[in-house]
């Protein structure tokens, strides 16, 4: 169990890295210069947009009035704020998409699954090797539409690997000990998403977009490691499955949402993760066009690793008392309600201050509550599993939810965004109804208490 507690953590950590470090800081600076690129050519290739920021602050507050040149360099930063954010909403949402159709069914192919290394390691070492060679196509793309592709089958690889490696857990871990594997999951997740920030962050400002080559190779070593190390017992002698046919498929594909208890929890972790994308997608470039003073590319590059540092002693905090905390009382709803509160709580910081120190104060705060929520948001949908035979079908579906929430959080902001004429401010509010309607939304759940 030691040994697969450690290399369980290192693959989840190597996975974690797509949808953390790159999501939330590489893949927006990269669509940024891909579109920068766009709009600002020939004489305007040189601009500066934390000064035209700054400048069109000072317009806003009365301070300052614009030249015939500068108007027109403001209008251009207006098209391209809208671009890079629409952009940006594609890239995630569509990829997510993807992800989010095929990964119940690697779940349910990965039940079926009759290999002498077990059910799940031929999958995971598949979506690793894939991912790897993925991630490093990303830097040579040549425009957002190659960038939509390339994401997209970056995103079906981690996911062809995320998903069997979460049902080792219901496959190999005691059931008084899930909610200990579920902190280790979410402490994974969340230190690869932070370290991976600001390693990207540094390394982006030296190489570009050759930062991606690091994410490839992590990513490798981490899934293969887990097969390699912390290898499963054979399934060649398992019970044949059934011959798997289409309709089999499409009929089983939403099966455990028939289950009361599993569709409240599955709304409740939706509405979740929409609230928390949509205050999260656009982070780098709030950095630079929401707070003032405004921040630089590069500054901006830097600084948003560190937002994710300053929620870290509340999340550690969190996931490594409530994990146990809930395994000991018997219960997970309360944990999930106060949790979904707090971060909707957060949210309401930059809304009042759009300052650095707000947007400090509001990873804080909402980091607390997301360290409780990723904490016990496994081990309540292991408790309400419908069927503990079709495991990974019904967890793979359950991430179904994390990614249907990731999914419309972008394609939700860039509305907010352009109805909003490419202020970033409205976002806030949204976040807040959303991520309180989730912890209304598990109230209903009967089997856990």
């Amino acid at each position: 169990m030691r040994r697969y507690l450690w290399f369980y953590a290192l693959a989840y950590l190597s996975v974690a890295l797509l949808w953390g470090a790159v999501l939330t800081i590489l893949l927006p600076l990269h669509v940024q210069e891909l579109q920068f690129d766009r709009f600002f050519t020939g004489q305007d290739a040189g601009v500066d947009l934390q000064k035209l920021a700054t400048l069109q602050a000072h317009i806003d507050d009365g301070t300052a009035t614009a030249t015939a040149e500068q108007q027109r360099l403001l209008d251009l930063l207006s098209e391209f704020n809208a671009a890079r954010a629409s952009s940006l909403s594609v890239v995630t949402s569509v990829s997510i998409m993807v992800t989010m159709l095929f990964q119940p069914v690697i779940g349910l192919l990965s039940d079926r699954t009759r290999s002498p290394w077990g059910r799940r390691a031929p999958w995971i070492a598949a979506g690793g090797v894939a991912g790897a060679a993925f991630v490093c196509l990303m830097p040579v793309v040549p425009n957002v539409a190659a960038l939509v592709i390339v994401w997209s089958l970056v995103n079906l690889a981690g996911g062809l690997a995320q998903g069997p490696l979460t049902a080792t857990v219901a496959d190999r871990v005691p059931e008084e000990r899930i909610g200990m594997m579920s902190a280790v999951t979410g402490l994974a997740a969340y230190l690869g998403a932070i370290v991976g920030a600001v390693v990207l962050g540094v390394l982006f400002a030296v190489v570009g977009v050759a930062a991606y080559f690091p994410i490839a190779v992590v990513l490798l070593l981490g899934t293969l490691a887990f097969v390699i190390f912390a290898r499963d017992t054979s399934s060649r002698d398992d019970a044949a499955a059934e011959p798997l046919r289409l309709g089999a498929v499409v009929k089983n594909y939403g099966i455990a949402l028939r289950d009361r208890d599993y569709r409240w929890a599955w709304i409740s972790k939706v509405l979740l993760y929409l609230g928390y994308s949509i205050s999260g997608v656009y982070g780098v470039y709030m950095l630079q066009d929401y707070i003032s003073p405004a921040l630089s590319a590069q500054e901006a590059a830097k600084t948003a690793p560190l937002l994710q540092f300053a929620a870290l002693p509340g999340t550690l905090i969190a996931m490594s008392v409530v994990g146990r905390w809930s395994d000991k009382i018997g219960r997970r709803k309360p944990f999930v309600i106060a949790a979904a509160l707090i971060m909707a709580t957060g949210f309401l910081i930059p809304l009042v201050s759009p300052t650095l120190p707000a947007m400090f104060a509001q990873a804080a705060v909402t980091g607390f509550g997301y360290g409780m929520f990723v904490v016990i948001d496994q081990a309540l949908f292991i408790d309400v599993l419908p069927d503990r035979e079709a495991a990974a079908r019904d967890l793979g579906f359950s991430m179904l939810g994390q990614n249907l929430g990731q999914a419309l959080g972008p394609i939700a902001a860039g509305i907010v965004v352009s109805l909003f004429a490419g202020a970033y401010g409205p976002v806030w509010p949204v976040a807040f109804v959303l991520v309180v309607a989730s912890a209304l939304a598990v109230l209903p759940v009967k089997r856990v208490k």
